[in-house]
């Protein structure tokens, strides 16, 4: 297992990117559930924030994408509006264990 971060240590609800030798992902909390997603947009492949550790739309409820404002439901990865309705983001094998967010 790989530790990335406690879960306190991100903005609730909020998002924070990662390098990882598997690739850029990241990780987005709303109260104590936390995902885990490629940094990957499904529509071309790009990453998908638009400032270090941006994630999430304006409202903090769902992630877009930064160049096509695409919008993914944060449980699912679900693309529910934009150019790639129904496409989802890759999740990425995690767990959260005594506060601590890690990659399987």
């Amino acid at each position: 297992m790989l530790e990335l971060c406690a879960v306190d240590d991100l903005e609730n609800p909020g998002s924070k990117g990662f390098e990882t030798e598997k690739g850029s992902i990241f990780v987005v909390r709303r109260n104590e559930e936390v995902f885990v997603y490629e940094n990957s947009c499904p529509h071309f492949g790009i990453n998908l924030e638009w400032q270090k550790d941006r994630f999430l739309d304006s409202e903090k409820r769902l992630i877009q994408c930064a160049t096509h404002r695409a919008l993914f439901l944060m449980e699912s990865g679900e693309c529910v509006a934009g150019p790639c309705p129904g496409d989802r983001l890759t999740a990425v094998p995690s767990k959260v264990e005594q506060g601590i967010v890690y990659l399987l």
